[in-house]
């Protein structure tokens, strides 16, 4: 009987992760279709607006601009990390923070600059590969604004042109598909036209002519800022988006197998039972057979 008892604990254990993990594949479900509308609604203007300080900065002959220059020589890296700020994700947070490692320690250049880090599973990691963070931004959540995020791109613009950093790297989740994610390291400053997917780019063959109203200079001070915000705001909501792609796909995974676990218990216990029941049928006709 004791042997039973211990299995019908662990199936109403098991019964009570499943009904956990289902729900929270539901609001990982819900969560993740809302962050994708956000996701696939800020690619259009991203890309074309990439395409357009493409096009200008072709088109603009002469014309230097600080956010387009090459890094110094020798100045120092900020490597931005995007993680979560929650587990039970499967390996998103991990595929994240080995790329980032991958390319701290093959980099002098970001090893001996500064870290950012957002989200505090990265935040963890980093630190315990006794690695220095610079700054932990805990501001953004499953939902950055972009305010939020307009403020931090504007810190970089800033430090950047001030020389205090000569490159700015993310290192975040893209978002491809549903079935398709990669993590990527991504060049923010100085601005690189050229490191636009093919698919947020209106995909213009040639430059056309322009005639600058107001200058070329002018338009780029704007222009700029603008693509490097809104490049920003892209990596934070294609990060969010494989956030709960991944904890979608983790808690179907565990329900799965907590259904499975379920099941092969119940049999053990049906075994259980019936080894129970004959055991007392066999003890009580052994017993009618001694009285006779």
């Amino acid at each position: 009987m004791g042997k039973s008892r211990e299995i019908q604990k662990r199936m109403k254990a098991v019964g009570n992760i499943k009904r956990i993990t289902r729900t929270m594949q539901m609001i990982a479900t819900s969560k993740f279709a809302k962050a994708q509308q956000s996701a696939m609604d800020s690619k259009p203007y991203t890309g074309a607006l990439f395409d357009l300080v493409r096009q200008l900065a072709g088109a603009a002959e002469g014309v230097d601009h600080p956010l387009l220059g090459e890094a110094a020589e020798g100045s120092r890296e900020l490597t931005l990390v995007i993680t979560s700020d929650r587990g039970l994700c499967g390996p998103y947070n991990g595929s994240v923070v080995r790329t980032a490692l991958q390319h701290i320690r093959a980099s002098a250049s970001a090893r001996d600059g500064v870290i950012e880090v957002v989200g505090k599973k990265g935040a963890g990691v980093l630190r315990f590969n006794k690695i220095d963070i610079g700054a932990h931004h805990t501001q953004f959540g499953d939902k950055p604004a972009f305010d939020g995020v307009q403020r931090l791109a504007q810190d970089y613009i800033d430090r950047f042109a001030a020389g205090e950093i000569g490159v700015v790297r993310v290192v975040s989740m893209k978002y491809f598909s549903v079935g398709r994610q990669k993590p990527e390291v991504l060049q923010l400053l100085p601005f690189k036209a050229d490191s636009v997917d093919e698919g947020q780019t209106t995909g213009a063959e040639s430059t056309p002519l322009y005639e600058f109203s107001p200058d070329a200079a002018g338009l780029l001070d704007h222009l700029l800022p603008a693509a490097v915000k809104a490049q920003l705001f892209q990596c934070f909501n294609d990060a969010v988006v494989s956030e709960h792609i991944a904890r979608m796909v983790a808690m179907k995974s565990a329900t799965d197998n907590a259904g499975k676990m379920g099941h092969a218990l119940k049999r053990k216990y049906n075994r259980a039972r019936q080894s129970q029941i004959t055991t007392e049928l066999t003890e009580i006709i052994s017993g009618a057979a001694a009285l006779e």
